[in-house]
């Protein structure tokens, strides 16, 4: 599962580039300046009670896979639209079909009966957990982590138990969000928690983030992705200048940033399976499994 614990590493001599010149894009709020605890695996134990069944949007299912999402956190809604709730509260459970819907009716998320949960803008898929066990149900659980799961086997989770939830909320903004009882944003749909995993990407907006809320790499609008510290401090990026480029950690274990097809920038990293991960000591670095293969030596800066 992604987020896992590793050692982790400082100043090990491994490749690195430069600090970019260009400044890093407005950051989010400090409501989104993440802190998660370490991934519970035990089974599952997830209650039903009180949970909602909507029945079966008509919508097309998607494949597994994320889309590229950019919105910003906005304030909790404090009201409960009648028929559909836009908000899966803490125990509840989305089972295949199932679905809750924004207050503009504009968004719809859905467990979707192929095992991806999905959400819609219509018939445009915005963002999905990237899963394909048939049957499977997501769930808020009480400890504050999003789960997929089939029976007590956990295939994802959003990495953030140890929260006090309120919900998972549908907003008229197209963001999915997760609030704690003190109604501030610990989670969002385009918020990454440490670790990149293989075949996964960030694009224009979306952001990897430390365990400490400390630092954070991002894909920025001139498509350069830059490494920042709280305070809005660059420390490293890739001064790339391609609107619209995204970066990927590729299954082949390279890290690139691309335009389209075309390769602006890479790690020239070539252990298949790594995963990019952000430190909490400022360090970006590559793994495979416990080795580190690339950093940007920034730990501690």
């Amino acid at each position: 599962m992604p987020g896992l614990d590793r050692n982790q590493i400082a100043g090990h001599g491994v490749n690195h580039d430069g600090v970019g010149d260009r400044p890093a894009r407005e950051s989010p709020t400090e409501n989104q300046m993440i802190s998660t605890t370490t991934v519970r695996t035990r089974a599952l134990a997830l209650v039903a009670a009180g949970a909602t069944v909507i029945g079966t949007a008509l919508l097309a299912p998607v494949a597994a896979g994320a889309a590229p999402a950019s919105t910003a956190v906005a304030a909790a809604p404090a009201q409960v639209r009648s028929g559909v709730p836009f908000t899966l509260k803490p125990g509840e459970i989305l089972r295949p079909g199932q679905y809750r819907r924004s207050w503009n009716n504009k968004y719809t998320f859905i467990m979707q009966k192929d095992g991806n949960a999905v959400l819609y803008q219509g018939r445009t898929a915005l963002w999905s957990t990237a899963t394909k066990v048939k049957g499977s149900s997501i769930a808020l659980q009480r400890d504050g982590n999003l789960v997929v799961f089939l029976s007590t086997r956990a295939i994802w989770h959003s990495n953030t138990a140890g929260k006090k939830p309120s919900g998972l909320v549908v907003q008229d903004d197209g963001n999915l969000v997760m609030y704690d009882t003190a109604k501030r944003a610990y989670w969002s749909r385009w918020t990454v928690i440490e670790t990149l995993a293989p075949g996964r990407t960030l694009k224009t907006g979306q952001l990897l983030y430390s365990r400490n809320g400390m630092y954070r790499l991002q894909m920025q609008a001139d498509g350069n992705l830059v490494l920042v510290k709280a305070g809005k401090t660059p420390l490293w990026s890739t001064r790339t200048t391609k609107k619209g480029a995204f970066a990927i950690m590729q299954t082949d274990g390279n890290l690139v940033v691309y335009v389209g097809r075309t390769a602006l920038w890479s790690s020239r990293t070539t252990r298949k399976g790594s995963i990019l991960q952000m430190q909490g000591d400022g360090n970006l670095v590559i793994y495979s499994g416990r080795t580190p293969v690339w950093s940007t030596g920034t730990a501690g800066r």
